[in-house]
């Protein structure tokens, strides 16, 4: 097997895993270029978030390799698993916010689970994190009292406390007004070049999407779609690619779920 490519930080070869007898992703190869942004999108049930959760750690493949800085996440025990998580961060859907801790214990929390660092350091780094995010000045509210956009905010002030080389973002712009999401989407952005970050972001949000990614892979039905630039995506004439891209409502994603005929339901001939 040929060695992990320099330039990506993660790399999918070969992976197939599923759920039951399903399998989600089959034969799945794909790349995550190092500092940049990679946006994963796609239809619907195509595997993007089973992706997130084989990068963690979270799932194990049934074949094929899954890469992290040229390490297989696969054989790894407990020990050798939560030493590549902290160099992970992660953006949960909605911000998963612990509901009994304030925004600041929130924040504090991977510090205080991950390093041994003294209490003084540890208020600086969460400080530093909120300021990041525009957020300094509401470390002492409860997630009970944040807007949504608040709390994606501080999920991401989280993600990024411990100074981690990936970012995961789990739908970053769900359920955001315009301002919010456009804040969001600044953030992915601009956190990623100034701290030196490789990010992954699943999102059907195009506009924004497309607007801020480097890197774009589409999953559709397990399987690898489509894999490189925006210029080159938005160029595409695949059908299912353009279809996407373009939020046509009918193409290879079919608008009716497959059934019998017409007439054979009805017993008419249309």
């Amino acid at each position: 097997m040929p060695p992990t490519t320099p330039s990506s930080l993660v790399e999918m070869r070969h992976l197939t895993f599923g759920y039951g007898e399903r399998a989600v992703l089959d034969d799945v190869t794909l790349h995550i270029p190092r500092g940049k942004v990679t946006a994963l999108i796609g239809p619907m049930g195509g595997g993007k978030t089973t992706t997130l959760r084989l990068m963690g750690g979270e799932h194990r493949a049934w074949s094929g390799q899954m890469l992290f800085d040229g390490q297989d996440i696969g054989p790894m025990d407990q020990q050798q698993l939560y030493a590549v998580r902290r160099r992970m961060g992660m953006l949960y859907q909605f911000g998963a916010l612990f509901a009994d801790m304030s925004v600041f214990e929130n924040v504090a929390f991977p510090l205080r689970e991950h390093t041994d660092l003294p209490e003084p350091l540890i208020r600086d780094i969460v400080l530093m994190k909120l300021n990041a995010v525009g957020l300094r000045n509401a470390r002492n509210l409860m997630p009970s009292e944040v807007s949504g956009g608040m709390a994606k905010r501080i999920g991401i002030a989280r993600a990024i406390a411990l100074d981690p080389d990936l970012v995961m973002y789990d739908e970053p712009f769900s359920g955001l007004d315009p301002i919010s999401l456009r804040v969001a989407a600044n953030l992915i952005r601009e956190l990623n070049d100034s701290m030196g970050l490789t990010s992954l972001f699943v999102s059907h949000e195009l506009k924004q999407t497309l607007e801020i990614a480097d890197h774009v892979i589409i999953l559709d039905s397990g399987k690898v779609a489509f894999q490189g630039t925006v210029a080159e995506v938005r160029a595409s004439t695949d059908p299912l690619v353009f279809q996407y891209v373009n939020e046509r409502p009918d193409g290879p994603v079919r608008f009716h779920y497959p059934a019998v005929t017409l007439d054979q339901d009805f017993g008419i001939t249309i």
